[in-house]
C-alpha cells in the first residue's frame, strides 16, 4: 500500500447501488493499493448492507492482498479495506449459500493478474443462480474475450450448485501479468453459429431439458431462419448438487463476438417458457449490433481501466451496472472513459461506442 495513499470514499447508493459497486472498488483497491471506504453498502435493497455472496467476496479479495478489512458482517452497511501486497497461493471461498460463484469471481479475479506467480482459487457457493451470470456463461462468453486482453485462467468446474441450496464448488488457477493489452471491438460482422444447451440436475425429468431446447429454437426461428441452431437437451448426473433446471444460448459471428441467452428454471414455471426467455435474451442482444452482450458490457470495463493503452468496445445500450463500473474505475485509476452515441443510417439501431484510455497498471511484482 502506498504510504500516504489517501482514503477514497465510495457511496455505495450510487448509480446501480449495489454489490457490483463492491466488486469494482474492492479489486481496483486491491490492485492500485488505495484503501477505500464504501458506505450506504445496497442501501435501496430490500435487504440492504451485506450478503453472504458480497462478504465472501470481500474476504477473498482482503486475503489476496493481504489487507485490513473492517465493517465486514452479514447486513454491515460500511466498511473499508486497506490493501497491503498481493500473495499468490491458495485461496478459498464459500459463500455458503447459493451465492454465485461467478459474483466472487468476478471480484477476485483482476486481483490475482497483478500477483508474483500462478493463484488458485476454490470457490463455493451457486454456480447457476438468478440475478448473476451461469458459470457457462464465463466459460463460455467471458473467459475468450477477457483472454484478448491478456487475461489467462483455467477454471474447473468441480459440481454445479442451484437455488437455495448451493454447494458447487469450481476450481479457478489466475496466472499473473505484466500489464493488459487493451482490445477493440467494433466490428461485429454477421452471426455465424448459435448453440447451447439446456439442462436438468436431480430429480428433475429429462423431458424439461427437451422442452426448453425445443422452445428456444422455435422462438429463435422466427427471427433467423437461415442458421443452423444446435441446443442439446442435457441430464446433469454426477456433479449437481440439488435440483435444477436451466438453459444457456450463445451466438458467434463472423469477427469473434460472442453473445448469450440464458435462464433459469423456478417453480411453478414451464420449461418452455424458460427456454423462450433465454432464446428474447439471446435475441435482444443481438439486434442491436453492437459487439457485447449487456452482461459482458460491464464486466469489461475494469479491465479497460487496467489495459495499457486505449480500448473501444461498440455496445448496445449503456447499463446501469456499465456506467456505475465506470463510475468506480475513473474514481480509482487513472483512465478515462468516454462514450459516443452512434446512429446508424436508416435502421433504428443505436449502438454506442465506450472508449477508455487505460490507466497502464503494471504488475510491481513481476
Amino acid at each position: 500500500m502506498k504510504m500516504d495513499a489517501a482514503i477514497v470514499e465510495i457511496d455505495g447508493s450510487l448509480m446501480e447501488g449495489g454489490g457490483q459497486i463492491l466488486r469494482v472498488s474492492a479489486a481496483l483497491s486491491c490492485v492500485t493499493g488505495s484503501p477505500i471506504k464504501v458506505t450506504k453498502i445496497r442501501a435501496g435493497r430490500s435487504t440492504p448492507g451485506l450478503r453472504p455472496q458480497h462478504l465472501s467476496g470481500l474476504q477473498l479479495v482482503s486475503d489476496l492482498c493481504s489487507g485490513s478489512l473492517q465493517g465486514a458482517s452479514i447486513g454491515s452497511t460500511d466498511i473499508s479495506l486497506t490493501p497491503g501486497k498481493i500473495q499468490s497461493g491458495n485461496h478459498t471461498a464459500d459463500t455458503q449459500t447459493a451465492g454465485s460463484v461467478c459474483l466472487l469471481l468476478q471480484a477476485a479475479l483482476p486481483c490475482a493478474l497483478y500477483s508474483d506467480t500462478s493463484t488458485q482459487f476454490c470457490l463455493k457457493g451457486g454456480t447457476n443462480a438468478e440475478m448473476a451470470p451461469q458459470i457457462d456463461y464465463t466459460l463460455k462468453v467471458f473467459k475468450p474475450i477477457v483472454e484478448r486482453f491478456g487475461v489467462h485462467f483455467d477454471c474447473d468446474l468441480r459440481m454445479r450448485g442451484y437455488y437455495p441450496k448451493g454447494g458447487g464448488e469450481v476450481m479457478v488457477a489466475v496466472n499473473p501479468v505484466k500489464e493488459l493489452q487493451p482490445v477493440t471491438m467494433t466490428e461485429r460482422g454477421n452471426i455465424t453459429k448459435i448453440h447451447g444447451k439446456a439442462f436438468v440436475a436431480g430429480v428433475l425429468p429429462f423431458k424439461l431439458a427437451k422442452d426448453m431446447s425445443t422452445a428456444a429454437v422455435r422462438t429463435i426461428r422466427k427471427e433467423i431462419k437461415e442458421l443452423y441452431i444446435n441446443i442439446q437437451p442435457l441430464q446433469e448426473k454426477e456433479k449437481a448438487c440439488g435440483n435444477g433446471n436451466g438453459i444457456i444460448i450463445i451466438a458467434e459471428s463472423s469477427t469473434g463476438c460472442l453473445f448469450a441467452g440464458s435462464a433459469l428454471g423456478k417453480k411453478g414455471v414451464y420449461a418452455d417458457k424458460v427456454g423462450i426467455e433465454a432464446a428474447e435474451m439471446l435475441l435482444r442482444n443481438i439486434r442491436h449490433n453492437g459487439c457485447v452482450d449487456e452482461f459482458l458490457q460491464d464486466q469489461l470495463i475494469i479491465f479497460m481501466a487496467l489495459a495499457k493503452g486505449t480500448s473501444r468496445i461498440r455496445t448496445g445500450a449503456v447499463t446501469l451496472h456499465t456506467q456505475t463500473a465506470i463510475h468506480v474505475s475513473e474514481m480509482l485509476t487513472q483512465a478515462k472513459f468516454t462514450i459516443t452515441k452512434c446512429e446508424e443510417g436508416l435502421s433504428s439501431n443505436v449502438t454506442h461506442i465506450i472508449e477508455c484510455q487505460g490507466s497502464g497498471a503494471t504488475n510491481p511484482n513481476l
